[in-house]
């Protein structure tokens, strides 16, 4: 979505009797607003987002977890995704055409997602194909805008999950030679090393300096990993693993597989988020555990979990910063506007690039 056309649309701020309202008064609001509009009513909440928002989430996952759910239910005629912008992209490209989605604070975005535009793609792709003519298939996290979905789809690529990372790159070799990862360099090392891919055949593409870095003959390259991270887990650090293995020599270390490759490697298990959370689940009473992820998420676990000994890798992380733009006030603040029948913060994908995002999508989903 241009940003003019979203300031130009979309109201500036948050009205401050929303601000001056009670945390009992906006939860009340939030609980009248449900139960009066019923099943027409759902709202997603992504793992990562605050206690007082995921509190009233008719449903909890990741980000495509989320938008399946919500193409899934059909009844659903308004759903406020809890989340950032891309995902509430994803999710209006899987429901209907009648369903409307909406995010609460439209500045909630993601800095990874923002790291690949689309004209930087473009560009990117066109000296890509200059340097390995149609050797390259594009691959794209489905943490990235609805237009590098888009383009992705129509190039003949899929997106993929972190749960689905490794099925989707061997299914991207067995159409092409080699592949472009976008937008999360971290993730598709640590894929591509898991397969069996040596870092050595593993090139990264500048978007700012608009070359591809990589020292040797280029056609030993496999894979071209876009020069894009997580801000929130590239803050894990080698430092903060061996901290944890001196103080607590007895501790499993779990990452996400957006931390760097040392990170990765020198951890016990790396996963996505469902797999950390699912590991805690099975794992026996009195384990202790060092997470690599989300703040949010980690205190979440620390609380459904008091029998065991958890902490979060970085005992100094932040919670993801855009994705905490979602909060009690924003909520309600949508929730009113589409109870009063002027709703703002309406996502909507162009027709022509939802197409192709879908492409995308359905060809990770065939996989699946």
């Amino acid at each position: 979505m241009n940003l003019l056309n979203v300031v130009g649309t979309q109201p500036l701020g948050l009205p401050d009797r929303y601000r001056e309202m009670t945390t009992e008064q906006l939860e009340e609001r939030v609980r009248e607003i449900k139960e009066k509009l019923g099943d027409k009513l759902f709202i997603p909440g992504h793992h990562y987002q605050k206690d007082e928002v995921i509190q009233f989430a008719d449903a909890t996952g990741d980000s495509l977890k989320l938008a399946q759910i919500s193409a899934e239910n059909t009844a659903a005629e308004h759903i406020v995704f809890c989340g950032v912008h891309f995902m509430a992209e994803t999710a209006d490209i899987l429901t209907k055409r009648d369903q409307k989605v909406y995010l609460p604070d439209m500045r909630a975005g993601c800095s990874m997602a923002d790291m690949a535009d689309i004209y930087q793609t473009e560009r990117a792709w066109t000296k890509l194909l200059e340097l390995f003519g149609e050797t390259i298939l594009p691959l794209t996290y489905v943490n990235s805008t609805a237009a590098i979905k888009s383009f992705v789809g129509k190039n003949g690529g899929a997106t993929v999950t972190s749960s689905n990372a490794e099925k989707m790159v061997r299914w991207a070799f067995e159409q092409k030679e080699r592949l472009l990862f976008l937008p999360d360099q971290h993730l598709g090392r640590n894929t591509a090393f898991n397969i069996g891919i040596g870092l050595d055949e593993m090139a990264v593409w500048n978007p700012i300096k608009d070359e591809l870095e990589f020292d040797g003959p280029i056609d030993k390259i496999k894979v071209i990993l876009w020069k894009g991270h997580c801000s929130v887990h590239e803050n894990f650090t080698v430092e903060n693993i061996h901290q944890v293995r001196e103080t607590y020599p007895e501790m499993k270390i779990i990452v996400h597989p957006e931390c760097t490759r040392e990170v990765v490697g020198l951890s016990d298990l790396a996963g996505s988020t469902n797999y950390i959370i699912e590991a805690i689940n099975a794992s026996t009473s009195g384990s202790a555990w060092a997470i690599g992820t989300e703040m949010n998420l980690v205190k979440r676990i620390i609380q459904e979990h008091p029998d065991k000994q958890i902490i979060s890798l970085n005992p100094h992380m932040c919670p993801c910063l855009t994705m905490n733009r979602i909060d009690l006030p924003h909520l309600v603040w949508c929730l009113d506007s589409i109870d009063e029948g002027v709703p703002h913060n309406l996502i909507e994908v162009d027709e022509l690039v939802a197409e192709n995002a879908k492409k995308a999508l359905n060809r990770m989903l065939e996989q699946s």
